[in-house]
């Protein structure tokens, strides 16, 4: 046997050396990697903070009660980047702003050069855009989807819908109540929510009456050259606002402009001291305390003197006036004299119980809490019952005017339809139905002689009070600045629906006679306003008259050439009554 068998053969050993070394490099390689690995695994990974950033949230889309799209989400996408994955810092900063040219290029650079895992570069981009970014491949730079908010009507009910912030949530109007009812509890919990698994949110606007509300109230502003505009429809049975304007507006789909001062919701936030619209609750006061009835007479003859200050009419009779004469004539001094006689407490306990005291709170989370005197006095009661010293919003004397005519129940309003009644009701009886059903006949009869006939629609039995007052500036009265407002309800006798109109500092006009109060601006837009919306309402008109539309309303004879002649009281009714200058004491 060859003994060289035996001995180690040299190939094979460097074969299985290099076996060993090539086996020890790959070791040593995915050692390496592991600890890579490792390491990258236990840093901050640029993926998280771009987890951390929520996107834009799912809202239900929002319609009025026929069903039309007044809000809604469409799909939408944003610009990001991830810093700490960025290249070339100059290239991508230069990329962007030629893609973007809005952008402003040294704080992108600051921001791209920083050592973050995520910053936003543009939310909510074009098709248009995100190809020409693609093209671009900028390393670091990405695409989101999202959701954006579309109001598809622009302006209209801008200031029921509110708006939403940049993430999708909201901000202001329905849009925030929708949050607060829940949704934003369901987006932190971490639900995915889209448009398919939401409900609407029906309103109880009716985007025919918003936009005819609106038209013509632009239309006024511009024609009186008043600064502002303001108006409502709101059913009088159940507290549904069908419509709600306040001008200026904005369109929600650029929010920032709703953060202008004078793009307040004037209705709801707005506090005004509403001057003779509030007659009607004085008139309902004094009726519904039984110091006076129909028949009663009040002198204005004179001033009303409380030392230095003096109450006068703007177009006063100079004598006794009876009290549908007092409520057609607008009086003052009628006012201040049934104030008077009901008493200084009795009158607020009244206009407390009529919800004149607190902040009215509706699905709208804008309101604001109404003015009243500190110290109520004798001659705060006397200014107050003419619409002077005390300051509500508009919605919180539409309320009360709406519980005197609608059988005496004071509803909350609300801007969801079908919101159950029963559960907004804040006060019932707050006056007799005898007291509702003269108010009614007063407003009327307004209508027809008064100061609201300009108002008067072919066809339908229309009812209404006017206000002027002028504003304080600087803490004066001025007598260059009015607010005039008109208050109306249709059909009369059996109210369905009030409208408000209110403009802010209207001028006089040629055809006007270069008068600027109510009467000669707020009546007659009401009036255009209402034979445009009326038709659209489950009102049909009337060819005639309706038969006996106030039952138990004592007659009153028809207006004569200088004043009314009440017929002879029934005999179950008190006798006719002067009451000069009841004190206090008198009433209690």
């Amino acid at each position: 046997m060859d003994d060289s068998s035996s001995q180690t053969n040299p190939l094979s050993t460097n074969y299985r050396v290099r076996i060993y070394m090539v086996m020890a490099l790959f070791s040593a390689f995915f050692a390496a990697i592991g600890v890579r690995l490792v390491i990258l695994g236990n840093m901050e990974r640029p993926d998280k903070a771009y987890a951390a950033v929520p996107p834009s949230v799912a809202r239900p889309d929002i319609v009025d009660r026929n069903n039309v799209t007044l809000a809604m989400d469409v799909a939408s996408r944003s610009v990001y980047a991830e810093p700490r994955r960025i290249i070339d810092v100059d290239e991508a900063a230069e990329g962007l702003t030629s893609v973007f040219p809005d952008l402003d290029m040294i704080d992108i650079h600051k921001r791209l050069a920083s050592n973050s895992g995520f910053t936003w570069i543009k939310r909510g981009i074009t098709p248009a855009e995100k190809d020409r970014l693609w093209a671009l491949g900028i390393p670091g730079v990405g695409i989101r989807d999202e959701t954006r908010r579309l109001y598809p009507n622009g302006p209209a009910a801008a200031h029921v819908l509110g708006s939403v912030n940049i993430d999708n949530a909201g901000i202001a109007g329905i849009e925030r109540w929708i949050d607060e009812q829940g949704l934003q509890d369901l987006r932190s919990a971490g639900l995915n929510l889209n448009r398919r698994n939401l409900e609407p949110i029906v309103l109880s606007l009716d985007l025919r009456v918003q936009y005819a509300l609106s038209d013509e109230l632009r239309k006024a502003v511009t024609r009186f050259e008043a600064i502002a505009g303001a108006g409502l429809v709101m059913d009088v049975t159940n507290g549904e606002v069908l419509a709600l304007v306040s001008l200026p507006d904005f369109d929600p789909n650029i929010p920032a402009d709703a953060l202008k001062p004078d793009r307040i919701n004037r209705v709801s936030v707005g506090t005004y001291e509403m001057g003779s619209t509030f007659k009607a609750m004085t008139t309902a006061m004094a009726l519904d305390s039984g110091v006076f009835n129909i028949h009663s007479v009040l002198d204005a003859s004179q001033p009303l003197r409380f030392g230095r200050f003096s109450i006068n009419d703007y177009r006063g009779q100079g004598r006794p006036l009876f009290v549908p004469e007092a409520f057609i004539y607008s009086s003052n001094i009628a006012m201040a004299r049934m104030a008077m006689g009901v008493g200084v407490e009795k009158h607020k306990a009244f206009l407390r119980r009529l919800g004149q005291f607190d902040r009215l709170v509706t699905e709208l989370p804008e309101n604001a809490q109404p003015l009243i005197p500190p110290n109520w006095s004798e001659i705060s009661t006397a200014t107050i019952a003419f619409g002077h010293g005390m300051a509500v919003t508009p919605l919180q004397a539409s309320m009360a005017i709406s519980a005197i005519v609608n059988g005496g129940r004071l509803i909350r309003p609300t801007f969801i339809e079908g919101t159950p009644v029963e559960k907004r009701i804040l006060a019932t009886d707050v006056v007799t139905p005898q007291t509702g059903e003269a108010v009614r006949f007063l407003m009327r009869l307004n209508a027809e002689v008064g100061s609201a006939k300009k108002a008067d629609v072919a066809g339908y039995f229309i009812g209404g009070k006017t206000g002027t007052s002028e504003k304080v500036v600087n803490g004066a009265y001025s007598g260059d600045r009015v607010l005039t407002a008109f208050m109306g309800i249709v059909p009369a006798d059996k109210p369905r629906y009030l409208f408000l109109t209110i403009l802010d500092e209207p001028k006089g006009l040629p055809e006007t006679s270069g008068f600027r109060t109510s009467g000669w601006n707020a009546v007659p837009v009401t009036g255009t306003i209402m034979a445009r919306v009326l038709p659209f309402l489950p009102i049909a008109p009337q060819k005639e008259r309706p038969a006996n539309p106030f039952p138990t309303m004592v007659r009153i004879a028809a207006w004569g050439s200088e004043r009314f002649q009440p017929l002879p009281p029934e005999p179950t009714l008190p006798a006719l009554q002067t009451v000069a200058a009841p004190s206090k004491a008198a009433a209690e």
